[in-house]
């Protein structure tokens, strides 16, 4: 159950929590031939930035995650599974079987 509650009405110390865990969230910026997008780690719904430059990408990103979570609350952020690091691999799929 989702509750919208306006961050101006929370309780201060709920209020440093959140920024604290901000403070923390993990951000994958993706480079796309259009530009740049960019999504949180571990944070409940959907949230996305994007931009021409990286740093656009990141400011939009940042702004949507703090909409999100005045929107929707705190409870978008998932404190009991924080997401401790983020890894990009490249793999081949020569191995794999294709359907069909």
């Amino acid at each position: 159950m989702v509750v919208n509650v306006p961050l101006n009405e929370l309780p201060l110390r709920q209020i440093k929590r959140m920024v604290d865990l901000m403070e923390q969230i993990k951000v994958i910026i993706e480079k796309h031939p259009e530009g740049y997008v960019a999504y949180p780690v571990g944070l409940k719904g959907v949230i996305v930035g994007e931009g021409d430059t990286y740093e656009e990408a990141l400011n939009d990103v940042k702004s949507a995650i703090r909409f999100h979570i005045d929107t929707f609350g705190p409870d978008v952020l998932e404190v009991d599974s924080p997401v401790l690091d983020v890894f990009i691999a490249e793999t081949g799929t020569a191995d794999a079987q294709i359907p069909g």
